[in-house]
């Protein structure tokens, strides 16, 4: 009674590896290996983030002892999102 309750072993075949044909695909197509960003564009990144912030927080805290800032108004919140916004945006293009 050996081979009561045991489950035969299947074969094992080996697939060939598929690579398509260079043809098939345009070069524009092929991945592309990103080019790392350059140096001043995580600092101009982080930098616009703290700006605007800070102009937010500046707005908050002595915008009515600010003349150009209580001329702006309203806009000083459109100016200190406006800049996250943008270092946001530049943060999803790092590399």
């Amino acid at each position: 009674m050996e081979g009561v309750g045991t489950v035969p072993k299947s074969k094992v075949r080996k697939k060939s590896v598929y690579t398509p044909p260079e043809n098939v695909l345009p070069r524009a197509a092929r991945a592309r290996a990103a080019e790392p960003s350059p140096r001043w564009y995580a600092a101009v990144m982080v930098g616009l983030m703290v700006l605007g912030l800070l102009w937010i927080v500046v707005y908050y805290v002595a915008g009515d002892r600010i003349p150009f800032m209580v001329s702006l108004g309203a806009l000083n919140f459109l100016i200190g999102f406006g800049a996250m916004v943008v270092g946001l945006v530049m943060s999803m293009r790092w590399r």
